[in-house]
């Protein structure tokens, strides 16, 4: 059944149908040598870091009885997708969590891995590949307790293979992590106009307003596809201090938690936690990539 089960997935996910859009990677190649200029083209995902990495953390925390002073996230699993050059990988995995992060752009992943290698910690608890979601669906199946996936559903080709691939790989109850912007006459003047054409803490053209995600858009496709949504919170950037902050509105930037639901008689990834705790953390644990 199982078999069957993969065979099925493999021609649903062929790379002749891809979530990866060619026009959008072509954006994001002459940037690939910029990503660890905190004054740079990426400086507002830099800073956007104060506050999505303690929402995973803490969330996930949250979730779990096991906490593990100076390294909170030891024994999980992260998959982070669209890693870029590593900004979001990188503090998960000095948090103690075994990352790897995957990004279509070779540019990228090298970026990524050069800066990884300056730290011997870091160099041992994330690993990175050049590949997309689908490539990885086969030998990843139900492998990660997380998944981020941080700026990246604005840029997919096909958000619903998307979020059936995340499903694919994802543990039973594990968790889901995205943020992006939402499709508002607001998020067009803030995020496109003003944000790139004004002050370019953007750079021109990374953002297309009509690939935008309302979350009401994201939480319907999450639910059909057998996630639970646990919290959506709007974020905003303040651009005169290049800081972010949580408010109640949702209408430009916005976080979501959602968690798959949970197979019978399987152990949800963070009661996983308390046999994780004596292994010791590694950067290709539980993948086969």
């Amino acid at each position: 059944q199982l078999s069957l089960f993969r065979l099925t997935t493999k021609r649903l996910f062929s790379t002749s149908h891809s979530s990866v859009d060619s026009e959008e990677l072509k954006k994001f190649q002459l940037l690939a040598h910029k990503w660890w200029d905190e004054e740079g083209e990426y400086s507002a995902l830099h800073s956007m870091n104060d506050i999505r990495v303690p929402f995973i953390r803490d969330t996930l925390l949250n979730m779990s009885s096991n906490y593990h002073l100076g390294n909170p996230l030891s024994g999980v699993k992260i998959l982070d997708v669209g890693c870029g050059g590593g900004l979001l990988s990188e503090p998960l995995g000095r948090l103690g969590a075994s990352v790897t992060g995957i990004d279509p752009l070779e540019d990228n992943i090298r970026t990524a891995d050069q800066h990884k290698s300056f730290d011997p910690v870091l160099a041992k608890r994330i690993q990175y590949k050049s590949s997309s979601l689908e490539e990885i669906v086969e030998e990843c199946m139900e492998t990660f307790d997380v998944i981020v996936a941080s700026e990246v559903v604005e840029h997919v080709a096909d958000l619903e293979m998307f979020i059936k691939c995340c499903s694919q790989v994802l543990k039973p109850e594990g968790s889901l992590f995205i943020t992006t912007i939402n499709k508002t006459q607001l998020s067009y003047i803030l995020g496109i106009v003003v944000a790139e054409k004004i002050i370019g803490v953007v750079p021109e053209g990374t953002h297309e307003w009509e690939k935008f995600v309302p979350p009401e858009e994201l939480e319907r496709l999450l639910e059909s596809n057998g996630f639970s949504v646990k919290t959506v919170k709007g974020m905003l950037y303040n651009p005169l201090s290049g800081s972010w902050s949580w408010m109640e509105s949702t209408s430009i930037n916005y976080a979501l938690h959602a968690v798959k639901s949970g197979a019978q008689g399987q152990p949800s990834p963070t009661d996983a936690l308390s046999e994780l705790e004596n292994d010791q953390p590694s950067a290709t644990a539980g993948t086969a990539v």
